[in-house]
């Protein structure tokens, strides 16, 4: 089985994690009422996502 010879350094080990560390969600907005929202997600507000209504919104 392969087993490392030698320990990796603190340094070293730093060096891969360095891309590891959490980053905020990014955010868009909506095209038809400009709301910020995640990526990929359909809008709370108006139902639309990718150029289409996908879910009806009853008026208030």
């Amino acid at each position: 089985m392969a087993v490392p010879k030698r320990k990796h350094s603190n340094s070293r080990t730093g060096k891969r994690r360095s891309h590891d560390a959490k980053r905020p969600r990014q955010l868009a907005y909506c095209p038809k009422c400009s709301t910020s929202l995640p990526t990929h997600v359909v809008c709370p507000k108006c139902g639309y996502y990718m150029g289409r209504v996908v879910v009806a919104m009853e008026e208030a």
